[in-house]
């Protein structure tokens, strides 16, 4: 809840239930001119387009950084200079990152720079950076739960065609929300730049996005005799992809499948075809492509309802250009 973000800032917000706390009457004139919406247009006047503004089933680091910097720091303020996407999207420092063999987090130069269209990485200075990764194809998305730290970041991109992903964080919560909107200002500043005649409204939904759904499946192989292995699966709607690992914090998916549209010959159904049996009863999923069946076990009724919803949801949205 917000209302605990506010009480944790006592020289700024002032917490009073409408239904517990007295409200004096000085008080209440005061709330009828100073309301909810008097302060948005203060406090939001200039909120940069890629500045991304939580919504309440966001994690609680974004939440409690957007208050801050709203009301403690004031950043959107009419008087403050408001950062170009370009500028804005230029950022430097050390993050813990996860090692792809050692798995274990060791601090790392990172430098993002909108101007050159890249966000580079260093594990050993003064050698070249480890990677270069393009923005055009980079996104980032808050992971507090999967890496196990209230700050963690799930950052994607793309290398010889396949998904690659680096989980990262830092330990100041201002710092990692730094990190994730210059990341959305560098990616604005792509996009704007890339397609100047797109609308700022469908421009926005594309500068950075989370996964649709998550969580653990059984598969089978091509055969559908194979024993049914768990797997995280990972839904990309905007890639169309439902991506599967061995481990959530594989650097790399050991598969993925594309996901088209119905008139394609793509299509999801409750349950697994006929003849084939498993032991324990779970909820089983067939989505069918145009090359082949894939089959899936769910833990539950409600879990196969969630992903068949979300699958079908991928199948019945257009294709982008």
């Amino acid at each position: 809840m917000c209302s605990g973000i506010h009480r944790n800032l006592p020289q700024v917000s002032r917490v009073k239930s409408l239904w517990l706390d007295f409200w004096e009457n000085d008080l209440i004139e005061f709330m009828k001119k100073h309301g909810n919406l008097c302060a948005k247009a203060k406090y939001e006047a200039k909120v940069p387009p890629y500045y991304y503004i939580p919504q309440s089933c966001d994690c609680l680091v974004l939440r409690e950084q957007w208050i801050r910097a709203k009301y403690e720091r004031e950043e959107f303020v009419a008087t403050r200079v408001c950062q170009d996407p370009c500028s804005a999207g230029s950022h430097e420092g050390f993050l813990w990152k996860r090692g792809r063999e050692s798995k274990q987090f060791k601090q790392r130069r990172f430098l993002l720079s909108a101007r050159e269209g890249v966000m580079k990485y260093y594990t050993k200075e003064p050698k070249g950076p480890k990677a270069v990764i393009s923005i055009e194809k980079l996104n980032v998305m808050f992971q507090a739960e999967k890496i196990h730290h209230a700050h963690g970041l799930q950052i994607t991109y793309k290398t010889d065609g396949q998904t690659r992903n680096l989980f990262v964080y830092h330990e100041s919560g201002k710092e990692i929300v730094d990190w994730f909107n210059a990341i959305r200002a560098a990616r604005y500043h792509y996009l704007r730049t890339t397609f100047p005649a797109l609308p700022e409204h469908e421009i926005i939904p594309r500068i950075t996005r989370n996964y649709i759904k998550e969580g653990y499946m059984e598969k089978t192989g091509p055969k559908q005799k194979e024993t049914f292995k768990m797997r995280w699966f990972s839904l990309d709607s905007e890639e169309r992809n439902l991506l599967y690992f061995k481990n959530p914090l594989d650097a790399f998916p050991q598969g993925q499948v594309f996901i088209g549209r119905r008139v394609e010959g793509y299509e999801v159904r409750a349950g697994l075809p006929q003849g084939i049996s498993v032991k324990k009863r779970k909820s089983g999923i067939t989505m069918v492509t145009p090359m082949r069946e894939f089959l899936f076990l769910c833990e539950n009724d409600r879990e196969q309802r969630e992903w068949i919803d979300a699958l079908n949801g991928v199948i019945a949205q257009p294709l982008s250009g």
